[in-house]
Formats: structure tokens, sequence, C-alpha cells
């Protein structure tokens, strides 16, 4: 089971690609939640996500990276696995399912992976990636049942928890879960008094039914929030979430859109729907998050066209 050691080692080793991401409070969204929210903005990352941190990590720890690598994503996975494989030189290739977004296909082509385009759903990407692994004898990384990508995800929170120990929340938007998984495990050695709340689409819930019924269930996906869309839990980040969240709530998509709109006016910040889902889930709360400090994670920014229309069609 991944713990602080395993952060702080893979802390240590990124720390040379990634520097420390800022963050900020800023006093119009403060006065929108009524509590005092810092928002970390790891939309600043150079793949424009957070996920970048456990794909450095997951690669450098590799022992036979000549395999070449291959994952299935909707897109900041893809980014995060494609930047690693370029640093180490490493071959990559990305399954990615029907329509996605445009601007994170261009990314990580733009990085070096060959992307092929397969399944009408993550389930089934995923299928398509396990049958390509096999033939092709490349490491099959799991978007989320990877201890180092996890541990990697934690140097995040451990930055967030040694600059506000003081916290009383941290919400954490989950698509796969390693973000909140990796929050639990920091905030248990680091600030045990900081709650972990957890956050998804309700137009795709699978991590947070699975969660909640203490067991791996496939839900339908209709969100249109790709950062979001997963159709089915993984076992490792829900084992860490079942014992580490104090709570799993639902945000309907255009809540996180209106999250958007709000952190484009109110902080400065282009955040894509998933971005945005953490603040969505204050806005909705406002009365259980009233004189509190709490963190949100801006996890990326990576908007597509069709996106981008939405939340300036307002």
């Amino acid at each position: 089971m991944t713990d602080l050691r395993d952060v702080l080692a893979a802390r240590r080793l990124i720390a040379g690609y990634l520097p420390q991401t800022p963050m900020w409070s800023y006093p119009v969204l403060d006065a929108a939640v009524g509590a005092e929210v810092f928002v970390k903005h790891e939309n600043v990352q150079p793949t424009g996500a957070f996920k970048v941190r456990g794909g450095i990590n997951l690669l450098a720890r590799m022992p036979d990276r000549s395999r070449g690598v291959l994952t299935y994503s909707t897109g900041n996975h893809a980014q995060s696995i494609a930047y690693a494989a370029r640093l180490y030189g490493v071959a990559c290739s990305i399954v990615m399912p029907e329509n996605p977004n445009p601007a994170k296909v261009a990314a990580v082509e733009a990085l070096g992976a060959t992307v092929e385009i397969t399944g009408a759903t993550m389930v089934e990407a995923a299928g398509h990636a396990a049958a390509l692994a096999g033939r092709t004898g490349m490491r099959l990384i799991s978007p989320a049942d990877e201890p180092d990508i996890i541990a990697g995800v934690g140097t995040l929170y451990f930055e967030v928890l040694t600059a506000r120990p003081d916290l009383d929340a941290v919400v954490v938007p989950v698509g796969s879960g390693t973000g909140a998984a990796a929050a639990c495990l920091v905030a248990r050695a680091l600030a045990p008094g900081c709650q972990v709340i957890a956050v998804q689409s309700a137009q795709a819930p699978a991590a947070h039914d699975s969660w909640r019924l203490g067991e791996l269930v496939e839900r339908p996906m209709k969100t249109v929030v790709d950062g979001l869309a997963t159709g089915s839990a993984f076992a490792t980040p829900q084992a860490v979430m079942r014992d580490g969240l104090a709570d799993f709530v639902l945000v309907p998509d255009e809540e996180i859109t209106r999250a958007q709109r709000m952190l484009l006016t109110a902080a400065h910040t282009l955040a894509e729907g998933a971005g945005a889902a953490a603040l969505a889930a204050l806005l909705a709360r406002r009365e259980r998050f009233a004189g509190r400090r709490v963190a949100v994670i801006c996890t990326g920014a990576n908007a597509g066209p069709a996106e981008l229309a939405r939340l300036l069609a307002a």
C-alpha cells in the first residue's frame, strides 16, 4: 500500500522536472462561497493537468522501459504518460474512446505518442488496450491501479498541506480516483483533522456509487465533462478512499459549468470541467463550508473547443 514515504520519494524524484504549483485565495471567490477558499493551480502544469506528476514517477521507476508503454484515457492521463515517455525516450501508444477532446488528442500526438481511437466508452477502450498490449508486449499502464501514479499525485497534496496545515477540508474531483486516494494518504499523515471530500459529475457516478456501495460497479456515462467521464471504478484508489474520505458528493454538469465561469471571472483561471468540479461542490453546499478554510484542486485547464463554446455561451 502506498504511504507518505512513497510520496516523499516521488517528490524528490520529480522535483527536477516540475516546480511546485501556486495556491492562491481570491476575495470574490471567498465571498461567493462564504468560506476561505484556496485554489491549487494544477492547471499550470506543462501538460495542463495534475496527472503529469504520476506519469513521471511511474516511468522513472519502470525497470523495463525498452518495452514501451501503452495506456487508455480520455486525455489528461494520456498526456501524463506521453509527457513522461518523451522525457525518458520511451515508445508510447494511447487508446482513446470515441469522440475525444481534440485539444487533448493534439497534445498527446505533439508529445510523440501514437493515438488510436477505439470503443464507445472508456470500458471498451480499456479492453482494446489490454488486447493490444498482449499482442505488442508493451507495458499496459492503468489510469488508476498503479501505486507509483498515486504516489506521484500525492506530491500535490504534500504541497497543499505543508503550505496550509490548518485547512478544514480539501475537495478533490474524481474521475479514476487517483487524486482523492492520494489526498487521503497525505492528509492521514500530515493533517488528520483535514477532511478529504471527493466530487464527481452526477452524469458519471461510477466511482461515487462504488464508494457508497463498497463494491466496484459500472455506471452509464452521460457527462460532457471528459475528465470525469469514467464508467467504472478502480480497485486501488477505491480501497484507499473507502477508509479515508469524509464524504463523496455528486454535482450536475450544469453546476460544474457555472463553477468554470466563476473561476474564469473571479480567479482569472481557465479550468476544464473536471478542474472546476471541486468549486462546484462548494457552491452547491455553501452552508456546509461556511466560515471554513477549504482547498479546491483546479486539476486541469485542457478545455476543448466544444467546452469553451459552452463556457462562453451565457
